[in-house]
């Protein structure tokens, strides 16, 4: 493992442990649950930690971790942090750096996403004409907060320049998302997901494919995950049991720098 790899695993170890004390439900969604399976720990070039939670619980965390001070911190749509714009939570290591790279430069620690998990239809259909709206809510939050990004076509990065002229509320376009995710209670519904993943309708399943948390090897931990792991794996990545190609193998994640011995906290003490 990375250096980062290990402190996430870290993290990711002090989690369960928290989650198994205050009987919170969770599972390892998304690259994390393929790497439990595939790979039982980290996919080898991953940098990351995804968390999924019935809304329940993830409401039940906040309260919990926002009782308490430590070495990791969380935050939420509901944080009162003027640079906060994702519609779900983190855990961050207060004794590390990470600045990413949206149009606020976000500085925080190396983090865990901790996702909420909601209920969206009875039927395919209806599921999937109540996922359009929040997708449309969503995909201006994410136009409005994107950073210039290397790599990225020059009329997409034109285009993101161009949308933050539009005037839409970023706060309120967020508590949108996050009202519009949670209208439908994750324990009422045949179909449910992650409403704001990075797979869009592909995390919207039943619910039953999670099933009841089910713990996976995880490098020398344990962790829960979907109770029907392939189904779940086959409804994200299709053939997921397929490597892909050398020039895939890397993250996704656009970090402007990381500092894994140094607390972004000092440098708000200093100001």
């Amino acid at each position: 493992m990375t250096e980062l790899q290990q402190k996430l695993l870290n993290m990711l170890s002090w989690f369960h442990d928290f989650c198994e004390t205050e009987k919170l439900n969770y599972y390892v969604l998304g690259g994390t649950m393929l790497g439990a399976v595939r790979h039982k720990g980290f996919i080898p070039w991953d940098d990351d930690i995804d968390i999924g939670m019935p809304r329940e619980d993830y409401k039940k965390l906040a309260l919990l971790m926002n009782a308490q001070t430590g070495k990791y911190i969380l935050e939420t749509p509901d944080t009162n942090k003027p640079d906060f714009y994702y519609p779900f939570s983190k855990i961050y290591d207060t004794e590390t750096t990470l600045v990413e790279n949206t149009k606020y430069k976000i500085k925080r620690g190396i983090y865990l996403d901790i996702f909420p998990l909601d209920g969206i239809g009875n039927t395919i259909e209806e599921s999937k004409k109540n996922f359009q709206q929040i997708k449309k809510l969503n995909n201006l939050l994410m136009l409005k907060t994107a950073g210039y990004r290397k790599g990225r076509s020059f009329i997409k990065n034109c285009g993101v320049m161009l949308f933050r002229l539009i005037p839409l509320n970023a706060k309120k376009l967020l508590h949108k998302v996050d009202d519009a995710c949670a209208k439908k209670d994750f324990s009422d519904c045949i179909y449910c997901g992650n409403l704001v993943g990075n797979w869009g309708i592909r995390e919207v399943m039943p619910r039953e494919i999670l099933g009841t948390p089910t713990l996976y090897n995880f490098e020398n931990i344990k962790v829960y995950g979907a109770e029907k792991p392939e189904q779940y794996l086959t409804y994200l990545y299709g053939n997921w049991q397929k490597m892909p190609p050398e020039e895939k193998r890397k993250t996704h994640h656009d970090f402007i720098s990381i500092d894994l011995s140094k607390s972004f906290l000092k440098d708000e003490v200093q100001r």
